[in-house]
């Protein structure tokens, strides 16, 4: 029988993530397809009852149903219970709906482990939206205890803040001077992304060894990301988050660590171009 694999969200259409698990289904020679699912917010308790009744087997969630998604599952475990966020549904052996979060293994994997004193740097968040909690819980993992984050709504900050006692918070309208005053900058917003609105500055008091990653992967490389990059300021694209948590989300439903070969990745690659 073949197991069915989706991915849910607002908007959807250019997920590559349908890309990244077919190649891993074909590799493995699972009898199972993955699919984008377009749904709107009154659909998420009927996708879990579908995976429920095993007429879908699993499903990524992606923005802006992170935390929406919660309520419908019967429990959420390990960083998903910490960072109040799911982007992986699965029936367990107890026909309970589980909710897992993958982003924070994704990060780690793709990033932090390239960076060295973590201890001693310090971190800005730009964005507390779907995304920057599972920032915020790697970042920590990884060692950094100086975090800081500033949005345009401040109010989103504080309902953070109660996860994670310890964070500071900005005020948006004094986002350029703090980019100057850290070592590790995130873009955990929307902003850069392809056909959609960018930063209204340039990131010129960047300190010139700091570090900047961009949770964004299509583009490849952001405004921002240019700029930096002229610059000699090291930076990362979304691109391995967005590998290494589908990798994660692939072992939780096939019991299998799938390879991130040369092939895959120059698949992806052919369509960001």
């Amino acid at each position: 029988m073949k197991k069915i694999f989706g991915i849910i969200g607002s908007p959807i259409k250019h997920s590559l993530s349908p890309l990244l698990h077919n190649y891993w289904l074909k590799k493995y020679n699972i009898n199972a397809t993955y699919s984008v699912l377009n749904i709107e917010a009154n659909d998420l308790a009927d996708v879990v009852k579908q995976i429920r009744e095993k007429s879908l087997t699993g499903v990524n969630v992606t923005l802006p149903y992170k935390q929406k998604i919660i309520n419908h599952t019967d429990q959420i475990i390990n960083d998903a219970k910490l960072t109040g966020s799911v982007n992986t549904l699965f029936l367990d052996n107890n026909g309970l709906i589980v909710g897992e979060n993958t982003d924070v293994f994704g990060l780690q994997a793709a990033y932090l482990k390239k960076i060295d004193h973590h201890a001693e740097k310090k971190a800005l968040i730009i964005g507390a939206g779907g995304v920057s909690p599972s920032v915020i819980l790697s970042l920590l993992k990884s060692g950094v205890k100086n975090i800081s984050i500033i949005n345009r709504t401040y109010d989103k900050c504080l309902f953070l803040k109660k996860n994670f006692n310890n964070l500071k918070i900005h005020q948006w309208n004094d986002l350029q001077a703090e980019i100057g005053n850290h070592d590790i900058i995130v873009n955990a917003t929307s902003l850069g992304l392809k056909d959609g609105h960018d930063f209204d500055f340039d990131f010129i008091t960047c300190k010139n060894n700091a570090i900047y990653i961009d949770t964004i992967y299509n583009p490849l490389k952001t405004k921002t990301y240019k700029f930096l990059e002229d610059k000699g300021i090291k930076v990362f694209n979304g691109l391995d988050m967005f590998i290494y948590q589908g990798q994660k989300s692939f072992y939780l439903w096939h019991k299998i660590n799938p390879e991130i070969d040369d092939d895959l990745v120059n698949l992806l690659l052919s369509k960001l171009k």
